[in-house]
């Protein structure tokens, strides 16, 4: 019987993370704005990340916070497009006040297909980036020739993790 109840519950989670078509819409319109700031350099894109946002890339040593990120920046979004990330699936799911949400997506970039998540809350009618995290999407059949790649890199540098 516990166990009844314990799947039941689950799968209540399950539907309320995903019950609301007309909020996962609103998500995927702000974040598809959201990338598509970066792909016309305008920064509104930085306005769209909450103050005590973090935004984590690629590189291990790419850990910011808002601001942070906004200076790294400065120099791509002088160009015509800082960068375009185009998104190819999404996972939309909120919790059952519908404050927080949470993503995950497969993009089409100029570094090929990347995968990235997302945390976002409610602000007004709208919504905050608080985390995003991106990551190059590796093919498990290349993963050992990226794997010694990055090794020969790191012996090489002599950085596993701390700042360059």
């Amino acid at each position: 019987m516990k166990r009844l109840l314990l799947a039941c519950s689950l799968l209540l989670c399950a539907l309320v993370a995903h019950a609301d078509p007309g909020l996962t819409k609103h998500v995927n319109a702000f974040v598809d704005r959201w990338h598509d700031d970066a792909a016309h350099a305008r920064l509104a894109y930085f306005d769209k990340i909450a103050k005590d946002g973090v935004y984590i890339g690629t590189d291990k040593s790419e850990h910011w916070h808002r601001d942070e990120f906004k200076a790294w920046a400065k120099p791509f979004f002088k160009r015509k497009s800082a960068w375009a990330f185009k998104a190819l699936r999404r996972h939309v799911y909120f919790s059952e006040d519908a404050s927080m949400v949470w993503f995950d997506e497969l993009l089409d970039t100029q570094m090929g297909v990347c995968q990235a998540s997302g945390v976002m809350r409610r602000k007004g009618d709208s919504f905050e980036i608080v985390h995003y995290q991106l990551s190059m999407a590796v093919p498990n059949e290349v993963g050992g020739q990226v794997t010694r790649l990055i090794k020969g890199f790191e012996e090489r540098d002599g950085w596993k993790g701390g700042p360059r």
